[in-house]
């Protein structure tokens, strides 16, 4: 029946194109009309939390640390249970990360306290002897940019619907205006800043007039990894 076919190369290739195509088309069209369902109660980033995974991308985190969870015993035994897809709902881009050079990091926030981030990013060895991670004391002085991230935070918002400024929603966050945000923001930072425990941080938040500096967000965002984004 399609010998004709078999003897014309040029139609032969068009017809596997289109053969091709469609078949690529049935597979990956419902994948772009499904969105990620979020796991009940997932709250969205503060805009803190959100300047602090603007730090995380920025410093590269994540070439060295993944955010995933597989469902080895193994893992589940060190870093909690596993990772369910709905918790990455509201993440964009995800940073599943495919390396380990460091431990996984989806569940940190409910493993590690503020002070202890605080010491570590410090001064690495201090609180992991045999480390191999670098210093990153840069962090405690460079200042944060609110700015940009109260801007992303507006764009999940419109672009994205993730809940923020939902009236009668338990897990919404409160966004507001670009004034009550950063007011918002300065409340969130002081409660991190307090719980560092570092005096140069705490020297440069009070000195400073409120000036929050990117370790201050960075802490704020792996605290958020964790059950502390479940709010019950």
């Amino acid at each position: 029946m399609f010998s004709w076919l078999e003897k014309n190369p040029f139609f032969f290739t068009v017809a596997f194109l289109v053969a091709f195509s469609i078949a690529g088309l049935v597979q990956i069209i419902p994948d772009f009309r499904k969105s990620s369902q979020p796991i009940e109660g997932l709250r969205p980033l503060t805009v803190l939390e959100t300047a602090g995974r603007d730090v995380y991308m920025k410093e590269g985190c994540y070439n060295c640390h993944s955010q995933l969870i597989r469902e080895f015993k193994s893992e589940v035994m060190r870093y909690g249970m596993h990772s369910l897809s709905g918790e990455y709902a509201y993440d964009r881009p995800f940073l599943w990360g495919s390396k380990r050079t460091g431990p996984d990091l989806h569940r940190i926030g409910d493993r590690s306290s503020s002070d202890w981030h605080a010491n570590h990013m410090w001064e690495p060895i201090s609180v992991v002897p045999n480390s191999i991670m670098p210093a990153y004391k840069h962090l405690y002085t460079k200042k944060v940019d609110f700015e940009t991230a109260y801007a992303e935070a507006l764009t999940q918002k419109k672009v994205f619907n993730v809940p923020y400024d939902v009236d009668g929603m338990k897990n919404s966050i409160k966004l507001g205006t670009l004034e009550q945000a950063q007011a918002q923001f300065k409340e969130d930072a002081a409660k991190v800043v307090e719980e560092m425990k570092n005096e140069k941080t705490t020297q440069i938040f009070n000195d400073g007039n409120g000036e929050i500096t990117e370790i201050v967000a960075l802490i704020a965002y792996l605290n958020s990894l964790g059950q502390s984004r479940i709010v019950k």
